[in-house]
């Protein structure tokens, strides 16, 4: 039982992480469309950009759910501190995605006049992205926590370096949208998202340095988890492989590659989650609770895992199933819709 006590928790935490990662990786595509929908003005253009994630968008929101819900049902304490911290961040998001899906469905009847609908696609998606990304930042400098409960105020989660995270997520969903557009499209649509792609890597690169920066200086026990031995010789592929990632895009950007930026990208998001979660674990509320502190009773978590092992890969399957139907390029006049 003392087994299953410590590595129940550990198994979860895993589980949370995959689809946290995957609800980042799938919905940062689609969400980077919206954000890219005010430099993409025609018609047409904007047509091509949403047939190219219409049958995977809602789709990858089942990730989000997964990761909420298995926050609830497998770290109930911790689900119970981190939600009054953020609650006002993880409303707007909420409603942000509810306008988005909205705006996504009721653009196409809309026509012609649908320019209200392109306003709330976008407006959407940057709100959502943002908000995710100052959640983040909130996270990471840790709610303040007194006994079991959530002791800050209302807008604690308010803080500069939130709100850096909250433009750096913007600009990284916007790359990896723009990454998929060069992998996904052709013509104009993909030559101006090759060039988006080109200016928002640079962005993307020095908000990831000033995070990887800021979090050490100001939090002493990230600063000791990376630069003492042997944690930093360890740890040191972490950033060789993102220094890596970053160039492979560029280089797949300017040699005409259309996959590479794409898997590249993907490989600076997931590094970059990695490292978040180096920095951190083994604490799900930085830095005051740990998985075991937070752990619903095993009995609970094994209940839940069972139903996930066996839904997860039913789900994964139809994942791969989708994308793997609507593979190949989306012409222009060609779509879901």
């Amino acid at each position: 039982m003392e087994d299953t006590s410590y590595w129940l928790p550990v198994i979860w935490f895993l589980i949370l992480g995959v689809a946290v990662a995957l609800y980042v990786v799938l919905d940062g595509f689609d969400l980077g469309i919206g954000i890219l929908f005010p430099a993409n003005p025609a018609e047409a253009d904007r047509d091509q950009m949403m047939n190219s994630v219409a049958p995977f968008w809602d789709g990858n929101e089942t990730w989000l759910v997964l990761g909420g819900g298995g926050l609830f049902v497998a770290f109930p304490m911790a689900y119970a501190i981190i939600m009054p911290a953020i609650y006002l961040p993880v409303l707007i998001m909420l409603l942000a995605l509810v306008f988005r899906g909205v705006a996504f469905e009721f653009r196409w009847v809309a026509k012609p006049r649908h320019q209200m609908w392109d306003l709330s696609f976008a407006g959407g998606s940057i709100v959502a992205a943002f908000m995710q990304g100052v959640i983040l930042g909130a996270l990471l400098q840790g709610p303040q926590v007194q006994g079991d409960a959530y002791a800050g105020g209302t807008f604690d989660w308010l803080t500069p370096f939130s709100l850096l995270t909250g433009v750096g997520v913007v600009a990284g969903y916007a790359l990896i949208g723009a990454t998929w557009l060069v992998m996904k499209t052709d013509g104009e649509v993909q030559a101006r998202a090759r060039v988006h792609a080109q200016l928002l890597l640079p962005v993307v690169l020095i908000a990831l340095a000033v995070v990887s920066l800021w979090t050490p200086i100001a939090i002493p026990r990230i600063f000791e988890r990376w630069f003492t031995l042997p944690n930093f010789l360890v740890l040191a592929p972490i950033p060789l492989l993102t220094a890596f990632a970053a160039w492979s895009c560029w280089s797949g950007l300017h040699k005409g590659d259309d996959k590479r930026p794409f898997v590249s990208t993907i490989g600076l998001f997931l590094l970059g989650f990695f490292g978040l979660g180096v920095s951190n674990v083994p604490f799900i509320v930085p830095p005051s609770v740990d998985i075991w502190q937070a752990a619903a009773h095993p009995s609970s978590q094994l209940f839940m895992l069972v139903g996930v092992l066996i839904l997860l890969p039913i789900i994964l399957a139809y994942t791969v199933f989708v994308y793997y139907t609507f593979r190949g390029k989306v012409r222009a006049g060609e779509g879901y819709h």
